[in-house]
């Protein structure tokens, strides 16, 4: 019984073993969807035949997901997948699991997800049966591919992101061609000298499908190799901002050194945006957890370029009602609209950026909708006009009052033969103007009392900039000269009151206070309308100013993964979220 024990636990290593149960999977639906909702289906693999059994695997790669069937079966036969997240060393088994009935001769599963981007997991899924007999077909998709495939050879342009790392004597470089893919070198080495590639999908902290990618050695008589190149992004699994570490290991010993990780950047927008995309959640559509942030994001987002796709899931989930605690702390009654009149604003505004960048009617109606709800809290009763903050008509603030500006002059400039909101905007215009909100330096505080005097509360940069943003579209809806120079006299206010060594700063960038989660979007916010400002004017000054912003943040506060923080300076105590990262992106953005 011991001899038999001990086989037992020989060969059982052998073997790969199951994973745990599985939990189920939500991207853009949840596991056990019906394949006959199945946006299209392929066959990415060869059929496996079991005993005159025909065993297929289908896929969908617009739900990104799969599932198996059996047909020239008897009662009895069974289907299943298998679903791993490390490369296939283990897995959840029998997803699915259907036998055939009686007097039928085949059937299917439901369907699976191939990959978890909320929880940053690649996975590989195959089909297998029983059918007096147990096969499987082989895993789908084992190489990742972007603008090109895992394995490819690396293409031209080296950057090398990262500090080689040394290991007795030789030198292990990172490297990334002009494609974004990633390769590892090894140089001073020695013949069998190995050299690889880690892949990480959650920022470095683990690794399960993406170890030794590429290991070579060093062949007889050279001192050096490479490995042939990676992807870091997995367009198909809606996996964004992979990283990559090269390792080495020198021949005559079993440790290693790797260099930190990674990300590439082939352009500065692409780096960044890319970055926030990997904190996205396709199920729930938005960036968890911040509601009015989150229509920023999409703005961002929109005006990069790309994620076509992520914008309508965004549009398509969140136009629908939630209660409080779902989305904000409010409830959004439908139409992404709620008590707080700026972020129903905030989501306006972000549709008609949709708009702009995909010419889909839909998004522009529902800006326009959106528009309807927030100009019923234009009120002259108090203080002649303006728009109330809130549902209970308690403030008339700076924010709510450029937002309505910037939305109802966009509303015109894009509605054909529109008269209604171009009227609205120039009152709007022109109430901002002779409001008080802007002070006697050229700057925007937060609001109005109760006896509509400015209230000298703090100056906000993301108010500065719809006030440029606001009245720089009225210009062009209006060709009133004197609205552009109102915009050019806050801007002029900014780059001289609001700047520290000629970089923006926000107040609480400040000493060693932080900014909150509202907070640390302001700055992009003011860039995203200070930049149309620099185009639409053509201002040397403009664009430089811009310019410097993006190469501040780039070069001083941007990690390897490609993360920026709160403060552009790179100064601490600092903060990186996506908030912030869409904040910097914006930046980037405004720079052209």
């Amino acid at each position: 019984m011991r001899t038999l024990l001990v086989l037992l636990l020989v060969f059982g290593s052998l073997t790969p073993l199951p994973a745990a149960a599985a939990t189920a999977v939500c991207v853009t639906s949840c596991d056990t969807l019906d394949p006959s909702r199945a946006a299209r289906e392929s066959f990415p693999l060869p059929d496996k035949v079991i005993n005159g059994r025909v065993l297929r695997l289908h896929a969908s790669d617009p739900d990104g997901m799969a599932w198996a069937s059996i047909d020239n079966g008897v009662p009895g036969d069974a289907v299943w997948l298998d679903r791993s997240w490390d490369g296939g060393v283990t897995w959840e088994g029998l997803l699915g699991k259907a036998s055939i009935p009686g007097t039928w001769t085949g059937t299917r599963t439901l369907m699976y997800n191939l990959t978890d981007p909320a929880h940053h997991r690649r996975g590989l899924v195959r089909a297998c049966g029983d059918a007096q007999g147990v096969g499987c077909t082989a895993w789908i998709y084992p190489a990742v591919c972007d603008a090109a495939c895992d394995g490819s050879a690396p293409a031209a342009g080296d950057t090398q992101p990262v500090a080689p790392t040394t290991l007795s004597g030789r030198t292990i470089r990172l490297h990334f061609d002009g494609r974004g893919l990633a390769w590892a070198g090894i140089e001073a080495g020695g013949t069998g000298d190995e050299i690889w590639l880690d892949r990480s999908w959650d920022a470095g902290a683990s690794w399960p499908d993406g170890s030794s990618l590429g290991r070579t050695s060093v062949p007889a008589g050279a001192t050096g190799t490479r490995t042939t190149a990676f992807a870091t992004r997995d367009p198909r699994g809606r996996l964004y901002g992979g990283a990559v570490r090269a390792c080495g290991r020198e021949a005559a010993h079993a440790q290693g050194s790797c260099t930190a990780w990674a990300r590439p950047a082939t352009a500065r927008v692409a780096g960044a945006v890319d970055a926030l995309m990997w904190s996205y959640d396709p199920y729930t559509a938005w960036w968890p957890s911040s509601w009015w942030n989150s229509a920023v994001a999409v703005t961002a987002v929109a005006d990069a370029g790309g994620f076509e796709a992520a914008l309508a899931r965004t549009f398509d989930v969140n136009r629908a009602a939630f209660p409080a605690g779902a989305r904000s702390s409010d409830p959004i009654d439908g139409h992404f609209v709620s008590r707080a009149i700026d972020d129903s604003a905030w989501w306006g505004l972000a549709w008609i950026a949709v708009y702009d960048r995909t010419r889909d009617p839909r998004y522009l109606a529902e800006a326009t909708t959106i528009a309807d709800y927030v100009h019923g809290f234009w009120d002259t009763g108090t203080c002649g006009g303006g728009v109330w903050w809130d549902r209970e008509r308690t403030y008339k603030n700076a924010v709510t009052a450029g937002l309505y500006l910037r939305l109802t002059a966009s509303l015109h400039n894009r509605i054909a033969g529109d008269t209604v909101w171009g009227q609205r905007a120039r009152t709007a215009g022109d109430w901002y103007l002779k409001s008080g909100l802007v002070n006697a330096s050229g700057l925007v505080n937060d609001g109005l009392t109760a006896s509509c005097a400015n209230n000298g509360q703090t100056v906000w940069t993301y108010n500065q900039g719809l006030g440029i943003g606001g009245l720089l579209e009225l210009w062009r809806a209006t060709g009133v000269q004197s609205y552009s120079d109102a915009a050019k006299r806050l801007a002029d206010a900014a780059m001289s009151r609001l700047t520290s060594g000629g970089v923006l700063v926000e107040s609480c960038d400040t000493g060693t206070g932080s900014c909150d989660d509202n907070q640390k979007q302001f700055k992009g916010i003011f860039m995203r309308y200070f930049g149309d400002l620099a185009t639409a004017t053509g201002s040397a000054t403009y664009r430089a100013f811009a310019q410097r912003q993006a190469d501040a943040l780039w070069t001083g506060d941007r990690d390897a993964l490609n993360r920026i923080g709160q403060r552009w300076t790179g100064t601490t105590p600092n903060v990186a979220d996506w908030r912030t990262q869409a904040s910097g992106l914006e930046a980037i953005l405004a720079a052209g």
